[in-house]
């Protein structure tokens, strides 16, 4: 009974996604031509006063993902939070830690990124936050996003050395990341990464509304409204919270150690090194 459940969710999901993509087509040239900024791949970052302040304070959000990655064993691979994105996210080589999804805040985890919680809500109608931690020689497949009525940026944090091997293709420009940069781009356009170096290389990467006319704005909020009611946004809000209680359960278990090497190291010698 079970399986034959399975199996109709499975069929109910293949149908909807093959009838989303048809309607995302045609909502994608309305929305083009209700757009109040650029409807280029890849946009300059200066349309958007206040993406600024994400430039001028990179490297306080840099050091809050350096002390995220000490635990980097208990961050998601990405296909682990949605089996939607299993094309292009295996293996576990491209990790997120989520602050935002879908707009729902991650209280959670945004405690353990204070400083870049305080500039993402600064955002004008945020939709996804998450630092994105790609592992070396990885290749994201090519592939779109849902909606033309959302942009993604992209703040560099750790980029490797060779960054002409560490790069993003949008339609047909390549973007190289640069510490502390910005890109802004349109996700609908297919777009790929590779990481062909030794490094990682790891962005905070976030959603907001594209500037739009009341009917563009309009059209958009209620399309997102309804993909929020399907499983492409179900599945995977039910798993964030599992994965925001893994972190604090693997931060809890370093904290306990390191405390307890402390107490032992402060009784003397004869405490801190194991009995022979």
């Amino acid at each position: 009974m079970q399986t034959q459940l399975e199996s109709f969710r499975e069929k109910r999901r293949r149908y909807i996604r093959k009838r989303g993509k048809r309607l995302i087509r045609r909502l994608r040239g309305f929305l083009a031509s209700q757009s109040l900024v650029s409807n280029d791949p890849v946009l300059d970052a200066g349309q958007f006063a206040f993406l600024k302040t994400f430039e001028d304070n990179w490297q306080d959000i840099r050091g809050e993902i350096l002390e995220i990655l000490r635990h980097k064993d208990a961050v998601p691979a990405f296909e682990e939070v949605s089996s939607d994105q299993k094309r292009i996210a295996k293996g576990r080589q491209w990790r997120t830690f989520i602050l935002y999804g879908f707009g729902t805040k991650l209280h959670r985890n945004c405690a353990h990124a204070p400083r870049t919680t305080a500039l993402l809500e600064q955002v004008p109608k945020l939709q996804t936050a998450w630092f994105s931690i790609l592992e070396p020689g990885y290749h994201i497949l090519a592939h779109r996003g849902v909606t033309k009525g959302i942009l993604r940026c992209h703040v560099g944090l750790i980029v490797p050395d060779r960054r002409q091997d560490c790069w993003m293709r949008v339609n047909q420009e390549t973007c190289v990341w640069q510490p502390g940069g910005l890109l802004v781009f349109d996700d609908t356009y297919e777009h790929e990464v590779r990481n062909d170096t030794d490094q990682e290389r790891v962005v905070l990467l976030f959603d907001f509304e594209r500037p739009m006319r009341f009917w563009g704005r309009l059209l958009n909020r209620t399309f997102i409204f309804f993909v929020k009611m399907t499983a492409y946004y179900q599945e995977p809000k039910k798993r964030m919270r599992s994965f925001e209680d893994q972190f604090e359960a693997a931060t809890r278990r370093a904290d306990a150690f390191l405390e307890g090497n402390d107490t032992a190291a402060a009784e003397g010698p004869e405490k801190a090194l194991p009995a022979k």
